[in-house]
């Protein structure tokens, strides 16, 4: 029987929880970045105050970091990756369980994988072509856009645009209605939710607040709550 790439990827992460079989080395420091080299096995990186680098290959079971990115290199897999103050990129067809950060944007190059969750506070979330998500997608005052993409699970933001091209997203869509706490920026532009050539949303799209809703003729979606779709014809929506 054919293994999908998620299947795999759900195969190594119950490997690594289960324990190292062989010796996986632990990197722990407060100042200065952490590397994982090509072809190496390892098992937590941790920094407090430093950016973390998974080369091309590696295996890392958990990348976690206070103030600086993550880069996870082409055909890398990570376990886990966590940041606070820092951005996290993806290369093309690495495997990642999960992403998560507060204060910086996430990038998934063409064909990573992601097992579980990818959220965010503040900054968007880019996933480009044969892009998989098992689980949600997540941010607050941030943008998500998908080019060729699968999503299991759904899409939320509260001040943030959603664009899709050519993705299918099976959870729907929800846009929050904004709160006046801390983790909102008190942006007062609508947000513009394009649902584009070929897309196809399985799951209801609700919306807590205003938003601009353009859904191209070619899209199919679920029920929509709170918003009135205006449907285009063209590669783009129009901007009045």
């Amino acid at each position: 029987m054919r293994t999908t790439p998620l299947a795999s990827l759900i195969a190594l992460s119950l490997a690594l929880a289960a324990g190292p079989a062989l010796a996986q080395q632990n990197v722990d420091k407060v100042f200065g970045g952490i590397t994982a080299q090509s072809g190496q096995e390892y098992g937590s990186l941790e920094s407090v105050n430093g950016g973390i680098t998974v080369r091309e290959g590696a295996v890392v079971r958990a990348a976690e970091t206070v103030n600086g990115g993550i880069s996870i290199a082409d055909r890398a897999r990570v376990g886990s990756a966590e940041t606070v103050n820092g951005g996290i990129n993806v290369g093309d067809q690495a495997e990642v369980g999960s992403l998560e950060t507060v204060n910086g944007g996430i990038s998934l190059a063409e064909g990573a994988i992601v097992e579980r969750d990818v959220s965010t506070v503040n900054g968007g979330i880019r996933g480009r072509q044969g892009v998989q998500v098992g689980g949600n997608v997540e941010t607050v005052n941030g943008g998500l856009k998908f080019e060729g993409a699968a999503i299991a699970g759904g899409l939320s933001t509260t001040n943030g645009d959603i664009t899709l091209d050519d993705t299918r997203v099976r959870g729907g869509i929800l846009v929050e209605k904004p709160s006046m706490g801390w983790f909102n920026s008190g942006k007062n532009r609508d947000p513009r939710v394009v649902i584009g050539p070929g897309s196809v949303v399985e799951g209801s799209l609700v919306f807590e607040r205003e938003v601009e809703l353009f859904v191209h003729t070619t899209a199919k979606i679920g029920p929509v709550t709170g918003a009135t779709a205006r449907a285009y014809t063209d590669k783009l929506p129009p901007r009045d």
